[in-house]
């Protein structure tokens, strides 16, 4: 992925997740850190949240038009408070949070599943109406190969696991640039007395 940001860029975004996060639970307005240069990108990203290593939330956008910095602020926030399959954050859990950042690359629709790498490549799937998306690190962090990485895709999606091998079916790849915040980092108070949408 040629995709590249500094480390300073990473901290930048990684404070602005998380005071998207601290201003929506402490009813403030949010006190932004600055951005600029690629932060100002138009970008798709997702963020993830862990509670002593546990999915908290994730949320994400494959594409999007507005400035990456602005998709971080927004998915923070769905990630916190929108998504499903959580009950929304709740103050008392701010300090527990990990907050980890995946910066997408574009879609390249593939042909050939032998072109999908364990552990670089994530997968978005497409049959139908049905969709899904598994990101880079998820087959690392399970610990499957090729195949398994399709066939849950495939269940993300709402479809059969064998669904990935159907001639209607489109899988497209992309890389992640994936970053998070150190255990030392998470250890404090919510920040400010310094706004936020869909793994």
């Amino acid at each position: 992925m040629e995709f590249k940001l500094e480390e300073t860029e990473r901290e930048a975004l990684l404070r602005t997740a998380r005071e998207s996060i601290a201003s929506r639970l402490e009813r403030r307005s949010p006190a932004w850190p600055p951005a600029a240069g690629a932060l100002l990108t138009p970008c798709g990203a997702f963020v993830t949240l862990r509670e002593n290593t546990a999915l908290r939330g994730c949320i994400g956008r494959m594409s999007s038009p507005d400035p990456l910095v602005e998709t971080v602020r927004q998915m923070a926030a769905a990630a916190a408070f929108e998504d499903p399959r959580f009950r929304p954050l709740q103050i008392n859990e701010f300090d527990l949070i990990a907050i980890e950042i995946t910066v997408l690359s574009p879609l390249r629709r593939i042909h050939d599943p032998n072109e999908i790498v364990v552990g670089r490549h994530g997968i978005h799937l497409t049959k139908g109406w049905r969709s899904g998306v598994l990101l880079p690190q998820v087959a690392t962090e399970q610990g499957w190969d090729r195949a398994t990485f399709l066939e849950q895709t495939c269940w993300k999606a709402g479809l059969p696991p064998d669904a990935w091998q159907s001639p209607d079916t489109v899988i497209s790849i992309f890389e992640g640039l994936v970053f998070g915040e150190a255990a030392s980092e998470r250890q404090r108070e919510p920040q400010g007395r310094g706004h936020p949408v869909k793994k």
